[in-house]
């Protein structure tokens, strides 16, 4: 299956513009840089949509970030404002005093997950003081397998990359004119020590031919990728209501009379 790359980018481009134009005329686009691709190339499709004086990119590092050169990187590239707030203080509050108030040690996936819902708080934070609107920066390969934090990396008020798989968002990337030491880095959560595809168990070329072709290659790894799927689909839906519907046609009536 061919990917217009040239066609897909101006579409993308066109349609934040518009997004804007609806729910944040004048507004500017926020973006948590980690220094990965998706978010360096959301930044790059904001700048191509805004223009650079409305685009600030935002870092927040966790103590200290061994690879925070990269963000600095690509904001230096793109030309943005950029901002750095450390959430280490707050990292190690919440996870002490949630420790303290259960009196036992979090589990392993609540520490991994503290982080970013603690960076997804910030960056709204300076949204809201900066006249902005936040970047959603997951992609579509990402979200089909749930690989993001719940209220943490997977929200957001727009969403560029959504649709495309890692793949697709490379090749945006690289269309851009993005540095390959960003596009090409090795996907890393920042979180685990651990590669995207270590700890999924399968890598993103397999995925993606998966996502859209249906064929899985090697045809072992669709069993685990169609459970982690299954899984995984609440974090791409809205949080569902009971749907509660009144008996009488005027509920009220009866307090009238």
């Amino acid at each position: 299956m061919s990917f217009n790359v040239e066609k897909v980018t101006a579409d993308i481009i066109n349609w934040i513009r518009d997004w804007f134009e609806i729910n944040g005329n004048g507004c500017n686009a926020v973006i948590g840089i980690s220094g990965g691709k998706d978010s360096s190339v959301t930044a790059a499709l904001c700048v191509a949509a805004l223009g650079k004086e409305r685009v600030v990119g935002v870092m927040m590092p966790n103590g200290v970030q061994p690879d925070i050169d990269v963000s600095h990187a690509v904001i230096e590239h793109l030309g943005i404002r950029g901002i750095t707030v450390n959430i280490k203080d707050a990292y190690d509050a919440i996870s002490r005093e949630v420790a303290d108030g259960l009196g036992t040690e979090l589990s392993r996936q609540t520490v991994i997950n503290i982080a970013p819902r603690i960076r997804m708080t910030a960056l709204y934070a300076a949204s809201q003081s900066l006249n902005g609107r936040v970047a959603n920066t997951c992609n579509l390969s990402e979200d089909w397998v749930g690989y993001s934090t719940r209220w943490g990396d997977s929200v957001g008020d727009f969403s560029p990359l959504a649709k495309l798989t890692v793949h697709e968002v490379i090749a945006v990337g690289r269309y851009l004119g993005l540095p390959s030491f960003i596009v090409d880095k090795v996907p890393s959560d920042g979180l685990t020590g651990l590669s995207d595809e270590d700890n999924l168990g399968f890598t993103y070329e397999t995925l993606d031919r998966y996502i859209r072709t249906g064929v899985c290659i090697p045809e072992e790894k669709k069993e685990i990728i169609d459970r982690k799927h299954k899984l995984n689909l609440f974090k791409l839906s809205m949080m569902p209501a009971f749907p509660y519907e009144p008996e009488e046609e005027d509920p009220y009536k009866a307090y009238e009379d």
